[in-house]
């Protein structure tokens, strides 16, 4: 065997593993009991290390200097390079930090889960101390290794090569034009009469039943996924089989309809990876997570929130819940869909004021991560970025800073992916809609065929084989560019102005 091939031997092993793992995080966010909890931390836990021991194992980095020299082809090549990268992450931590972290986790999130519908951030502060201090070794040994300061350390396991030096002036700019710009959408939205809403009760057999629907009309294969219901709503599992979940609330059908529809497009990217030996290689897995939240945020935002897809949507939906009133038709149904609004909740937030919450995230975790800020503080803090940025100020900590799962379950650095999705998201869709004239026609029959294909085409089926930069600018002809996302807010949100 080449040293090539024993690292594709060794990376499937990782990879399959690494499935495992993620269908027990589903199962411990959907199924588990609460009593499991200790020792679902526990398997958890002994996964991580296992892989952890696997990919730092002595030679690997032998091999990975050997295959350097060895002939490779294009997709050889790329697949190496990811090989490296996940390598380096991996030796610059200790085992025993990767478990004492991996433990932390699953504690806090299970606390989480108590703190939060009780509005108690003092009742999780503690476990999340303890979490945020790992995580900061963490960056701090993976900054050493890469050569990173300990945010862009952290940002890098979730957005390969992603930089805060070049986030900064982008949500700089971002920053400067939303306060301004959601008051325009705002006063564009109030020269008209406000759309009729809907009269409820929604009751939940009835939404998931028009969730699944839905998915089927995106493109969802349900021999290799399900749909179920978690606290926050996720994608997860494996590339084969893939769990969605969403939350429903009898009084509103459209925040379970759109998490649905948005973790759709997570599902789609992951069903549409590359197959066959390349499936079980870091090559073939998603192209970080800027390109993974903006095949959600495409899904959602830019095709599902279309005069378009309302053609389609509204009428199949009015079916779903037995109505026929006014509030129903489809210029009521669009409008609703687009409605701007200040709101607490990031998951729930309309397109304009979306950016917003997550800057805000990004800011304060930076700064939590860097130790600029104590935790006593995220509390206060949140409430004064709220009021700034968005004009409100939280009631309570469930609708301030407990509302995530991301800090609680370790995940930190992740937050700018989703506004930086939003740009790509934007970006690709204009493209795909220039390059294939039937992508708006078959929105409005519900047929997201031509979409699909034109997303399987130029970002599914390419995996890892080229970075964000360079894959975004093979799709659309130039790298990320946040006037095109400017200009589609600006047609959506203030026509005419």
């Amino acid at each position: 065997m080449t040293a090539y091939s024993r690292l594709e031997a060794a990376f499937r092993k990782i990879s399959t593993l690494g499935d495992a793992l993620s269908i027990l995080n589903w199962d411990m966010a959907t199924m588990m009991p609460d009593g499991g909890a200790e020792s679902r931390a526990e398997q958890i836990a002994t996964l991580k290390g296992i892989i952890h021991e696997t990919l730092t194992a002595p030679r690997m980095g032998d091999w990975l200097e050997e295959a350097a020299s060895e002939p490779l082809d294009e997709w050889e090549t790329a697949n190496l390079r990811e090989m490296r990268r996940d390598w380096l992450h991996a030796v610059a931590v200790p085992a025993d930090l990767v478990d004492a972290l991996a433990r932390a986790e699953s504690a806090c999130e299970m606390i989480w889960r108590e703190a939060r519908p009780a509005a108690d951030f003092q009742r999780v502060k503690p476990a999340l101390a303890e979490v945020l201090s790992l995580v900061r070794q963490v960056g701090t040994a993976k900054g050493e290794r890469l050569g990173l300061g300990v945010y862009d350390a952290l940002l890098d396991q979730y957005e390969p090569d992603g930089r805060s030096a070049e986030i900064d002036p982008l949500f700089d700019h971002l920053e400067t034009f939303l306060p301004g710009f959601i008051e325009l959408a705002l006063e564009s939205q109030f020269r008209r009469p406000p759309p009729p809403p809907p009269a409820g009760p929604f009751p939940v057999e009835s939404q998931k039943a028009l969730g699944l629907r839905m998915m089927e009309n995106l493109g969802f294969d349900f021999r290799h996924g399900r749909l179920d219901v978690s606290h926050h709503p996720f994608c997860g599992g494996t590339a084969s089989d893939v769990r969605l979940t969403t939350r429903y609330n009898p009084d509103d059908f459209v925040s379970a309809l759109m998490g649905v529809l948005h973790e759709t497009g997570h599902a789609l990217y992951e069903l549409g990876l590359p197959k066959g030996r390349w499936s079980s290689q870091p090559i073939g897995r998603a192209r970080g997570m800027v390109m993974h939240e903006s095949q959600s945020l495409l899904m959602e935002m830019q095709a599902c929130r279309s005069p378009h897809f309302a053609a389609f949507a509204a009428p199949v939906v009015a079916e779903a819940f037995g109505a026929s009133d006014p509030g129903w038709e489809v210029d009521a149904f669009h409008r609703r869909g687009i409605r701007v609004e200040r709101g607490f909740i990031r998951v729930e937030a309309d397109e304009v004021t979306y950016p917003a919450h997550v800057i805000i995230r990004y800011r304060l975790e930076k700064a939590l991560i860097e130790g600029r800020m104590d935790l006593d503080d995220l509390p206060e803090a949140w409430t004064a970025a709220y009021g700034r940025l968005l004009g409100i100020t939280p009631p309570d900590d469930r609708l301030g800073c407990l509302q995530d799962i991301h800090w609680y379950g370790g995940a930190w650095g992740y937050f700018p992916t989703y506004t930086l999705g939003a740009m790509t998201a934007a970006q690709l869709f204009d493209a795909a809609t220039r390059a294939e004239p039937a992508i708006l026609p078959g929105l409005a029959q519900g047929d997201f065929k031509p979409l699909l294909s034109w997303l399987r085409d130029n970002v599914h089926g390419r995996g890892s084989l080229l970075s964000t930069r360079d894959l975004l600018t093979a799709a659309t002809g130039r790298p990320l560019d946040p006037t095109v996302f400017e200009a589609h807010l600006r047609r959506r949100y203030t026509p005419g102005g």
